[in-house]
């Protein structure tokens, strides 16, 4: 598996994960948080963004555990569900990039939501799939 693809890296904590940036639409400053009662695994609340409810998405502590730091920015990506599309706000905790760069495969033993790795200075770069992220914090 090797591709030249664009990726958006956005830092979660000490850590930097990526998306395809096909899949990613902005980056937004953070916004006033509708919190609704729920019991949907991470959804923390909503945002209103161009007239359109978006729900809040917070991944961070299927990545870097419960003890994330605060974050700064909203990722607003869009995920399938089946054959229908929604956008989620994905909280980051600093400011992103645009990489072009090969995938390459994961190696060695990846959360199942990884697709494959990047190489950015001195750290390697999961991208995410979060199609299959949210299968895993579902199950």
């Amino acid at each position: 598996m090797t591709a030249t693809n664009s990726f958006v890296i956005f830092p979660m904590g000490e850590k930097h994960f990526a998306l395809p940036a096909d899949r990613v639409t902005e980056l937004a400053r953070v916004d006033q948080q509708q919190v609704l009662p729920h019991t949907t695994p991470f959804i923390t609340g909503v945002l209103v963004r161009r007239n359109e409810v978006i729900p809040v998405w917070d991944i961070a502590p299927s990545l870097v555990g419960p003890d994330a730091p605060a974050r700064k920015f909203y990722l607003i990506a869009r995920r399938r569900f089946g054959s229908t599309e929604e956008c989620s706000a994905i909280p980051v905790t600093g400011d992103c990039e645009l990489l072009n760069q090969e995938i390459t495969a994961p190696v060695g033993k990846v959360a199942p939501y990884v697709e494959g790795l990047l190489s950015l200075q001195n750290e390697l770069v999961e991208v995410i799939n979060l199609e299959k992220l949210a299968t895993e914090v579902a199950s």
